[in-house]
């Protein structure tokens, strides 16, 4: 046992060396959509959505989903995500651990049919294959590392059940149960353990070989002859593996919905193709794989669309290379089942690792999402380790050219783990990872697509446009390019190329056939044109009634498709017709009812209507599903500010703060600080409401409500010639504000004594709204304040005729009346004497 933890230090050392550089790298590809878009990760998701959903969050019973159904990965997701959220670095040293673990009962596998030496040398070539940089690199990979380790543990629980003094152990059994349901529910070839375990019922027990077959066949179809002892001995055991497979295949067609994945001929052309064209390429595809497993130099993120020609036809030369894999296994089972001996065992028991678990993906039962995966060879290339590593120690064994065979061994270790360094530092960002994968395969548009996608994000639109061009060219029918191009157009403000690349790819859409519905035809993604299209009609304000009927279009095509609900609701907004807005959104709400986009709309909506409480029940339902929705959060916190309820000012306060805890440098982020302002203006809290206000100037400079409102505040505060520049800056960046320039005209009458600007201010107002009485009756005291009394008393009679019931005006008009009366008397006694 000391020898063997020596062995697992071993295995922790390569891994370690192999995978350290993997810990530093990002998320990427679909990295993004199963982790960092995954709301199912998130903790105010209930954790029962886990349930329901499939990998990629999406509820299993709708179409877009993939039916990947893999519950207990999602759960370590969220686990990651609980300690240490989005940051890249603990997801990835988990899968590194995972991996560690895996090579760990790997080699304790391998002991059961080979020596620990020559298992320490399988589970050494394991833990540093190249092939496996997918799985364990990129973070979805977790689902086959998590899947792995449940079926090695089913394996190892049902060698043990078999053991027994009693015959069988049949808690081993249960054991061996629960771990390929576990194995399952991390990953769909997790329910092969099964298959594996009767194969070494069969083959490994029961030395089933050759010679005992023509009788076990004559048994089984004629029924005239008795079945060999060893098939009655071993019939409870395999009954109940059978049985359960059963069971767990017809759950999980359940899950399902008796439903198979829609995937388009993109991602998988193969399955689009016709008799024998189909047939023949995916034999070639299964020595694709076999190829990438013996000779790991050739990888590619991604070999959907044209990276793999279509064979076409029996004469094409490439049809030799399935000829030639299935020659060597036939030739390694012919060995294995002649003889009864340890070394037949570890063969038979290679090739049902390699193939069983490689049968899910191989599009032999139903047709999968890719072309090749090379994280689904993870389980399989278990098999090929373990039939080396035999191969190995038997040459060993015959004494010659030990040292050459030790050296040979150490270079394929070295190339292999150096390979595998190399390899992960492709996976670091997603840029790297595609341009990686273009360095292999130059036919695949995906990779160019998503190279531009990463160019993109960097806001490096020109360059993002030339691959995007590219993978038009690369592949002339691909909708997805053409949405490409036409949005990065529009990013370049080249808003009628972006229309033409749009009107192409609608233009690519399958057409209406009689008695066939979009739905099953029409990939969502694809529909997005019409999302993008009319988003950029909708620019021009005479063009709204237009992008309706665009979005009111892609609706038809696919009547559960919320985004076009939700963009078709804006439009609605705008066109003022806020009732069909809000019926859109409701609409929406009926296909997804966990939407906080939706619910977020409906309080705008409500909020255009007026209705504030209902408005705020919305935004308060959207943060329910999302409490870091950042809309929601501003919005909610603006009503309950403007509202003026004091009990929910915490509650107001709590969400801005969490605004500025998300992000400080989020995108109005001045916004977020006015509202704090306000609030603390409302408690009385003027040194806070201050700080707030300043902050929002210095974020956004020209901030109407935050230069007037910090004025205002210092004003009110005996500081006005702290307000004055505020003020100036006020009136400068927006020379319709009316009450900017009250204040600062109040300011140079009261504060600075500057009578002449004072004027001006008053004379500006009025030019904006000659009828503005306030501005009006101001201007009246400037002429009292330079005693021009006559000009005063005329100004005072127009404001009194503007607003003959305020009494303030008609105080101050008595006033200077009655200030003019002495001075007319001088006047004339002067003119007497004269």
């Amino acid at each position: 046992m000391l020898r063997h933890w020596v062995y697992h230090a071993g295995l922790m050392v390569a891994v370690a060396l192999c995978y350290h550089n993997a810990l530093h790298c990002d998320f990427v590809f679909d990295d993004i959509s199963a982790v960092k878009d995954n709301r199912d990760l998130r903790p105010h998701t209930p954790l029962t959505n886990l349930l329901h959903n499939d990998f990629w969050g999406t509820p299993m019973e709708k179409e877009q989903s993939h039916k990947s159904y893999r519950p207990l990965c999602v759960l370590t997701f969220r686990w990651n995500y609980l300690l240490h959220q989005l940051r890249p670095f603990g997801y990835h040293l988990t899968n590194v651990l995972l991996h560690v673990l895996v090579c760990v009962l790997y080699f304790r596998l391998c002991t059961l049919f080979v020596s620990d030496m020559c298992s320490f040398v399988a589970a050494l070539l394991f833990a540093v294959h190249p092939i496996h940089t997918e799985a364990v690199t990129g973070v979805v990979g977790r689902a086959e590392l998590l899947s792995s380790v449940f079926f090695i543990v089913a394996i190892l629980s049902y060698v043990r059940a078999t053991r027994a003094p009693q015959g069988t152990d049949w808690s081993w059994v249960g054991v061996t149960l629960l771990c390929v349901t576990a194995a399952l529910l991390c990953k769909e070839q997790g329910i092969t353990a099964i298959g594996v375990c009767a194969v070494y019922e069969v083959f490994v027990i029961r030395k089933l070989r050759l010679a005992g077959l023509p009788y076990l066949l004559r048994s089984l179809v004629s029924g005239k002859v008795p079945p060999p002892d060893w098939l009655r001995a071993a019939s409870s055991r395999l009954l109940v593996l059978a049985a359960s497979a059963l069971c767990l295949l017809v759950a999980r067609v359940k899950v399902m919905g008796a439903q198979l994945p829609a995937f388009t001929r993109f991602d998988n052309p193969a399955a689009a193709a016709m008799t024998p064209t189909r047939q023949l390429t995916y034999t070639y595809l299964a020595a694709v794989n076999a190829g990438l497993l013996l000779v790991p130099d050739q990888l590619c993120c991604d070999w959907t669309m044209g990276t793999v020609p279509l064979v076409t036809s029996i004469g094409d030369p490439r049809n030799l290379s399935p000829l030639l894999v299935m020659a060597g296994v036939g030739r390694l089972l012919w060995r294995a089942l002649s003889a009864a001996d340890r070394l037949s065992d570890a063969i038979i028991m290679s090739l049902a690792l390699l193939v069983l678990p490689y049968l899910p993906a191989s599009n032999l039962f139903f047709p999968v999402g890719f072309v090749v995966a090379e994280r689904v060879l993870y389980m399989p290339s278990m098999g090929l380790c373990l039939l080396v590593a035999a191969g190995f120690c038997v040459l060993l064994s015959h004494g010659r050219c030990r040292s050459v065979l030790y050296a040979a061994l150490a270079v394929l270790l070295l190339t292999h783990g150096l390979k595998t360094y190399r390899r992960n530092h492709d996976w670091r960002d997603e840029y790297s990872i595609f341009t990686a994968g273009l360095r292999v395969n130059r036919n695949n548009a995906k990779l160019y697509n998503n190279v531009g996608h990463a160019l993109e994000g960097q806001r490096q639109f020109e360059r993002a446009l030339k691959f995007f061009q590219q993978a038009v060219k690369v592949q002339g029918d691909d909708i997805g390019a053409y949405i490409n191009v036409g949005r990065t157009y529009n990013s370049l403000q080249m808003y009628t190329e972006a229309e033409e690349a749009y009107m192409k790819a609608k233009s690519l859409l399958p057409k209406a056939k009689s008695g066939e519905t979009y739905e099953a035809r029409v990939a969502p993604n694809h529909l997005t044109v019409f999302l993008n299209l009319a988003n950029l009609v909708s620019r021009d304000p005479a063009r709204l009634e237009e992008a309706d009927t665009l979005y009111r279009q892609a609706i038809s095509m696919r009547a559960d498709y919320t985004q076009a609900y939700i963009n078709r609701g804006d439009v609605l907004v705008r066109l003022n017709r806020t009732r069909e807005a809000q019926r859109t959104y409701e609409t929406a709400l009926f296909y997804d009812n966990d939407n906080p986009d939706i619910y977020y709309n409906l309080g705008i909506v409500y909020l255009e209507l007026g209705r504030q409480a209902q408005a705020l029940a919305y935004l308060d339902k959207a943060l329910e599903f999302e409490p870091d929705h950042q809309q929601a959060l501003l919005n909610s916190a603006a009503i309950i500010q403007e509202s003026g309820a004091a009990r929910l000012r915490p509650t107001a306060r709590l969400r801005l703060r969490r605004l500025l805890q998300l992000s400080p440098a989020v995108v109005g982020a001045e916004r977020v600080h006015f509202n704090l302002g306000m609030l603390a203006m409302d408690e009385r809290d003027l040194p806070a409401a201050e700080a707030h206000f300043r902050k929002a100037v210095e974020l956004k400079p020209d901030f109407r409500s935050a230069l007037f409102n910090l004025a205002l505040l210092l004003s009110d505060s005996g500081r006005p010639l702290e307000a004055a520049p505020f003020l100036h800056h006020l009136v400068h960046h927006h020379p319709d504000h009316i009450k900017a320039f009250i204040l600062l005209g109040d300011i140079y009458v009261n504060n600075m004594k500057d009578l002449d600007e004072a004027e001006r201010c008053y004379e500006h107002i009025l030019r904006l709204d000659p009828d503005h009485v306030q501005g009006l009756h101001n201007l009246c005291v400037v002429y009292v304040e330079r005693s021009e009394l006559a000009r005063a008393e005329q100004c005072l009679l127009r404001a009194v005729h503007l607003a003959p019931h305020e009494e303030y005006i008609q105080r101050h008009l008595r006033i200077v009346r009655s200030r003019r009366q002495p001075a007319a008397v001088a006047g004339a006694r002067q003119d007497g004497v004269s």
